[in-house]
């Protein structure tokens, strides 16, 4: 199968959807708030009331607007809304209100790996409701459905790639991208779990060399980078398959089943003309002015990409550190104010990206959940540089500061964890652990100087990981050069 599909090369394009966080709809004054009680944050007018106005939301179109400037779209003079029309339970108006041919960004791009994916366009448009199936019927898993309309209204984004991706990866790679940029900008939470980020891919293969695109295939319900990734995956040796065995691609909509790792049909795919689009008549079209994008520029904050640059080129961390602490919001501004304060960034970072960030993974906890200050991190840093902590106590430092806070000076001096550097004390422990172990010190007498490691760890562990591992070395090496 590899050298099958290595005949064809593969076209993304995707589609996300970033919910806004404004703390009311699109359209009228009802709350945005994730969770609440189902039909509780509804009105007539996101329901679709006869004789009912929409009412823009000002804030929409500034988080538009900042967010096109981030991706490095150009901004519309005049942009409109529009109607665009289709029949479903979780949509009461049976009408979207969105952009069409007239979109409020367009041409933009962001860059991957190095690589420039280019992005056609950002419109803004308003959400569904939700369907929550309940009851129960054997296989079917449930006998009926009822509507949430709560979400009806919340305000969307839809950044529209061009197919400018070609492998599950990058996708993966480019919508984390995404995520990091709305989530920068704070105009959207980027939880894919409560749907805050949503995205749709269209996927298609064709033979290596062919101008032509193939036929397009649009997956929906990728709730998670890693279900993008897989369903790409599994979708592109699909359409290889078909196309080996003499089959045809359809155009058509297909759902991705991560329970049993497949996409099944959902229904032919739509086109534009389907929606029957036409101009919104009770919103007058946007006009925005230079001086209001420039305003809005102004705001912009620092962004991953040149987070990455900085951090790597002006404070000297490495390639990976730089990317694991730049994708990360939380740990982007700790990492900013403990490297504005400490003398040593690449160590900061590198308990950012080791000890810390494995304890916040294991715990499901962002750093702003800790008790874990800029200051006790430089402290506990400082300590260890002026060697009366070691690293090993570092860990367990570490610890009691995330999850009790405090100052890291005092929790050395009260559990007693100063590094011991006394050359006799530990002397005393060199000669009896080489005493007790002869057989170790003729490995080491036949050249396995390897084993040297052997006796540091027993000292270690005699010592509870208190003693100066420097010195430690030092005295094994003589004294055992001496027997």
């Amino acid at each position: 199968m590899t050298e099958v599909k290595t005949k064809y090369e593969t076209v993304i394009g995707l589609e996300v959807h970033a919910q806004l966080k404004t703390k009311s709809k699109i359209f009228c004054n009802s709350a945005t708030e994730f969770g609440k009680e189902h039909n509780s944050q509804i009105c007539p007018v996101c329901t679709g009331y006869p004789g009912v106005l929409p009412v823009l939301n000002k804030k929409v179109v500034e988080y538009a607007i900042l967010t096109g400037l981030a991706l490095n779209c150009e901004i519309a003079k005049h942009s409109k809304f529009d109607r665009k029309h289709y029949f479903y339970p979780d949509l009461p108006k049976n009408i979207q209100i969105s952009q069409y041919d007239m979109p409020i960004c367009k041409d933009g791009y962001i860059v991957v790996n190095d690589k420039k994916i280019r992005i056609n366009r950002i419109h803004i448009e308003e959400d569904a409701g939700k369907l929550v199936h309940a009851g129960a019927s054997g296989i079917a898993g449930s006998s009926y459905s009822l509507v949430d309309y709560n979400r009806t209204g919340v305000p969307l984004l839809e950044i529209v790639s061009e197919p400018d991706i070609s492998s599950p990866e990058e996708a993966r790679v480019y919508v984390e991208e995404l995520r990091n940029i709305v989530r920068y900008l704070d105009v959207c939470d980027g939880n894919l779990e409560e749907g805050s980020l949503r995205c749709d891919a269209n996927v298609s293969v064709r033979p290596q060399g062919q101008k032509e695109f193939g036929t397009k295939v649009e997956i929906k319900n990728l709730n998670s980078f890693k279900a993008l990734q897989k369903a790409l995956e599994y979708e592109i040796e699909r359409q290889v398959d078909e196309i080996e065995q003499g089959g045809k691609i359809i155009q058509e909509t297909r759902l991705w089943k991560d329970d049993q790792g497949i996409t099944i049909s959902m229904r032919t795919k739509e086109e534009s003309h389907d929606y029957r689009y036409f101009p919104e008549p009770d919103l007058v079209p946007l006009e925005i002015d230079a001086e209001k994008v420039h305003q809005i520029r102004e705001r912009l904050p620092e962004l991953p990409g040149e987070k990455r640059f900085r951090y790597t080129e002006k404070l000297g961390l490495s390639g990976y550190d730089a990317g694991v602490i730049a994708d990360s919001i939380e740990i982007a501004r700790f990492f900013d104010r403990t490297a504005g304060i400490t003398g040593n960034p690449k160590a900061a970072a590198n308990w950012l990206t080791g000890d810390i960030a494995a304890y916040l993974k294991e715990n499901k906890l962002s750093i702003d959940d800790t008790e874990l200050t800029a200051e006790s991190l430089t402290e506990m840093i400082e300590l260890i540089d002026k060697g009366t902590i070691s690293n090993n106590i570092a860990k367990k430092v570490i610890i009691t500061l995330m999850e009790k806070g405090g100052s890291a000076r005092q929790i050395v001096e009260e559990q007693g964890l100063s590094v011991i550097s006394d050359k006799s004390e530990i002397s005393a422990i060199v000669k009896k652990i080489i005493d007790e172990n002869p057989k170790e010190v003729e490995k080491y007498k036949a050249g396995k100087k390897q084993v040297i490691g052997f006796f540091v760890g027993q000292v270690m562990k005699e010592t509870k990981g208190k003693a100066n591992p420097g010195l430690v070395n030092k005295l094994f090496a003589e004294e055992l050069d001496k027997t």
